[in-house]
Order: C-alpha cells, then sequence, then structure tokens
C-alpha cells in the first residue's frame, strides 16, 4: 500500500469540518491499480462503501461524515476504469472492463487493505447503483460482513424499450473487435457537467447538484463518460445471472426513490420480498442518488442504516 492523492478541498460540503481521511493505491491481484479512500474515526465498526459507475472516493466524504457522527469509520473505492483507478483503455474517458468478474479482484485488494489498516470491526456494506451488483455478487460469493445495505443498487436497467437493442447490438459487436469502443448513444462528457439541474435523474437537492459538479469540474481526472460497448454487454450479462440467484443470508436493506429512472425498481422490487432479514424502504420524490439527495432523505437513509447494522 502506498499513499496515493485525496482531493479534500472538494470531498466536503459548504455545513461541515474536513474529517480525516486517507488515501492509498492497491494493486489487485490480476496487476491493475485501483485507489481505496479511508475515514478511520469510528468505534462501532467500518462501512464498506462500494459505489456506483462514473464514481470516485471523494464523492463519498460527507457520506463518510454522516457515518462518522454515527460512531462508524468508512473506506471508499475508486474501482478499475473510474476515478483515480487505471483506466482500461486508451480513450479516458470510456468506462470499461474486461469481465463484470473482474471487480471482485478490486473487492478483494480492498478487504486486505482493511485487514491490514487495522479497522473497527465488524465490516458492513453499503453499495450504490454499480456497486450494488457487485456488492450482491461479493456477498452471494461469501464475502463477510454482519450487515449490508443498498443504494439504488444495479441488479437491472430502468425499462427502456432501447434494453433489447442493447443487448443486440452489444453482443453483436463483441465478436468483430468493436467491444473497446464507446456504447451507442452515451456521451464522452460525465452526467453532471453536460445535464441541466432540472429534472435530472440524480437528485432534487440543488445543493448536491452542486457538490458533484464542483468536484469534476475542479478535478477533471475524476471524470468518466459513457460505457463502452463491452462493459454494457457484461452488465447486461451479469445482472440477468444475478437475478437467477437466491438473496444471501446477510440482514439487508434497500433503498430505492420513488422517482428512480437509472436502474430497475422492478427488479428491486423482486428480490427483496424473498430476502430472509431483508427490508426495502422507498424514498418518496427522491431520485438515483438517494445518499445525496434533500436533506430529509439524507438523514432518513443514514439513521436507518446506521440503526440497522448496529442491531444486526
Amino acid at each position: 500500500m502506498e499513499a496515493a492523492p485525496f482531493y479534500s478541498d472538494v470531498a466536503y460540503g459548504p455545513d461541515g469540518p474536513e474529517i480525516e481521511a486517507s488515501a492509498y493505491w492497491l494493486t489487485t491481484d490480476d496487476g491493475l491499480r485501483i485507489r481505496l479512500g479511508v475515514w478511520p474515526e469510528g468505534t462501532k465498526g467500518t462501512v464498506l462503501l462500494f459505489p456506483g459507475r462514473t464514481e470516485y472516493i471523494e464523492k463519498y466524504g460527507e457520506a463518510a461524515r454522516e457515518f462518522r457522527a454515527r460512531g462508524l469509520a468508512t473506506i471508499a473505492i475508486d474501482w478499475r476504469g473510474q476515478g483515480l483507478g487505471e483506466r482500461m483503455l486508451p480513450v479516458r474517458d470510456i468506462g470499461h472492463v474486461v469481465d463484470f468478474s473482474d471487480y471482485q479482484h478490486d473487492v478483494k485488494a480492498v478487504l486486505a487493505a482493511v485487514e491490514t489498516l487495522n479497522l473497527p470491526k465488524p465490516y458492513y456494506l453499503m453499495a450504490h447503483s454499480m456497486g450494488g451488483c457487485i456488492g450482491l455478487r461479493a456477498l452471494m460469493e461469501g464475502m463477510q460482513v454482519k450487515a449490508a445495505c443498498f443504494s439504488a443498487p444495479m441488479w437491472g436497467l430502468a425499462p427502456s424499450p432501447l434494453i433489447p437493442v442493447a443487448w443486440a447490438l452489444t453482443t453483436a459487436l463483441r465478436p468483430i473487435g468493436l467491444g473497446d469502443m464507446r456504447a451507442p448513444s452515451t456521451s464522452p462528457v460525465t452526467y453532471v457537467l453536460e445535464a441541466p439541474f432540472e429534472d435530472n435523474t440524480l437528485t432534487t437537492d440543488p445543493e448536491m447538484w452542486e457538490f458533484m459538479r464542483n468536484q469534476v469540474s475542479n478535478h477533471s481526472d475524476l471524470a468518466l463518460g459513457g460505457p463502452s460497448v463491452r462493459w454494457l454487454n457484461e452488465a447486461l450479462h451479469e445482472m440477468l445471472a444475478l437475478s437467477k440467484r437466491p438473496a444471501p443470508d446477510v440482514p439487508c436493506v434497500t433503498f430505492l426513490g420513488s422517482n428512480e429512472r437509472i436502474v430497475s425498481p422492478e427488479r428491486i422490487k423482486m428480490r427483496m420480498p424473498g430476502w430472509k432479514h431483508g427490508a426495502l424502504e422507498i424514498l418518496d420524490g427522491a431520485e438515483h442518488e438517494v445518499m445525496m439527495e434533500r436533506e430529509d432523505v439524507r438523514s432518513f437513509v443514514f439513521d436507518r442504516a446506521a440503526d440497522h447494522y448496529l442491531a444486526a
């Protein structure tokens, strides 16, 4: 483990002080470099925060502050191909992975690092969006945490007439050597710099929207555009494969905004009733980023998550 950059100037909003944070470079067992963010203060355990696609550790400085206020330390990950993690293609703004299971190499490296850093136990999972897909696989493969929370997990994509087209097109393009190209209709510009706040799909809170925009505006090396053809095809296969497996035996709470438009609410609602010791929390009016929503939603999410963890 070596020290890595951490952009503290953009990791926290205007309403509270910075808290102690460190970042480290990790090398996975298949030879890639990823980045780990660590907020070690907390005596009641450590939250393993698995971010979504396009995200980076600084985005969760505010979440770490919320968890610290509830007695929990936090770690977050720059997955391969995003943030300051090693990018997979010469065109740096294309999100890419060779095989979706490769993310499990990142999980393995992070779990080893958490042990090395001697962070407080027990461990708890908080997995958002794409991180929810990676986290569900990790739990199914035996990752040891005392309890889990999911935030708008990517267990399916939001209903769209383009999904059958995506299946057909990405399956056709991979064998002819076009898997590394950007998926059709996706943009090289990261979403928060391209979309207006009005009717955006991430948050109804203008301050949190500006918080996210400020991060990638000031540190463009964190930004990521649309995914590759291969990433999209791999993700579709992974979501389908996970949907056929039973839920792991880990206490779980899943948070879902009532206005979710990125991942599939139906897939989440289908899985959660059959999850032993599982609960689904529908958040009225919330969009995809429930940890970056308006204050009342954020407070509920962090209170409910901490109560769930500490009761497990």
